[in-house]
């Protein structure tokens, strides 16, 4: 069971319920992974397309449980330095410089080089206490009094030794700082990993994880989405959009439409005061969907029948109700 100190998520209808209340759809799938990590205290490694709202699920959640979210951004050549802590080494330079001008009054009464090197080494463990320390957002997360939301977003761009030393964090949610001993946290936080499968994830990495994928959601969960994002739209503009948008996720792209491009193209379309989706409007404010030249010239010739299609699909649901 989830620690008794740990904001209680709720039931999986809860969860999907207040993610909502957020402006987030989720899914029985999402809330299931989400109710599960809580009560196992395990991280959730989530995959799939850019865009699809691995990163919004994690600020989300931390809106719904009023918990602070701290955001660790994976690159290349990140290491502990980065991620967990470092030494304030501008401080220690200036106290090194204080101690210098105040040498001959420390070491005034020593009578011989020993007592004089046991007067030095008793300022050895300030310069390594926890005023020099400057804690990095993995640190940060675990010494949170009532619990936080840790992203540790993109960790396929982090390097596999990267990975290796996130292991002990993500398995005891404590760490070793040899200066200082060990760091356990006393309320773990919910720890979301997102991955764009720009590599595969090494196995020991994704057995401490739970695994979700999210990927394009279909028609009606979009409109949701869109819906939640964009207040104001009218039925008719959100059912061709979204359906256009679908469509496109059909065609051989190099870049798929993301649903954050489609509540982007959502906002244009308002901003244009339009209230159907037509040829010419697309052309014009295709570049807001497709993030690739080639991509546009190739769905060019494709549009007018995609609009057609997209403003008849609603009509026959119009026909329906």
């Amino acid at each position: 069971m989830a620690d008794k100190n740990v904001k209680d998520l709720g039931t999986v209808e809860q969860i999907t319920e207040g993610l909502g209340s957020v402006g987030y759809i989720s899914t029985q799938q999402i809330s299931t992974a989400l109710y599960i990590a809580q009560n196992l205290r395990k991280p959730i490694l989530i995959e799939g397309p850019a865009g699809v709202g691995k990163t919004d699920l994690a600020q989300s959640t931390a809106k719904y449980t009023e918990l602070p979210l701290i955001r660790l951004q994976c690159y290349e050549g990140l290491d502990e330095g980065k991620a967990l802590y470092e030494w304030k080494y501008g401080k220690q330079l200036l106290y090194t410089q204080i101690l210098k001008e105040k040498l001959h009054d420390i070491l005034g009464d020593a009578d011989s080089l020993s007592s004089s090197l046991d007067k030095l080494h008793d300022f050895d463990d300030l310069f390594f206490s926890e005023g020099f320390l400057e804690p990095r957002p993995l640190l940060t997360a675990l010494r949170q009094k009532e619990g936080a939301v840790l992203l540790i977003d993109e960790i396929d761009k982090s390097d596999e030794e990267f990975e290796a030393f996130l292991l002990e964090i993500l398995s005891e949610y404590q760490v070793t700082i040899p200066e200082l001993g060990t760091v356990k946290s006393d309320v773990p936080p919910l720890v979301l990993l997102t991955s764009n499968n720009t590599r595969e994830i090494g196995d020991a990495l994704k057995r401490r994880c739970l695994h979700l994928y999210i990927g394009f959601p279909e028609e009606k969960r979009e409109r949701q989405i869109v819906q939640a994002r964009v207040p104001g739209i009218s039925e008719t503009l959100l059912a061709q959009l979204v359906s256009f948008v679908q469509q496109l996720r059909e065609q051989d792209l190099k870049k798929l439409p993301s649903i954050s491009e489609t509540v982007d193209w959502a906002r244009v379309l308002l901003l244009m005061h339009a209230d159907k989706v037509e040829p010419e409007l697309v052309r014009s404010t295709m570049n807001v969907l497709l993030k690739f030249e080639t991509d546009i010239q190739s769905v060019d010739n494709k549009i007018v029948e995609m609009t057609k299609i997209a403003n008849g699909e609603r009509m026959r649901r119009s026909q329906q109700q």
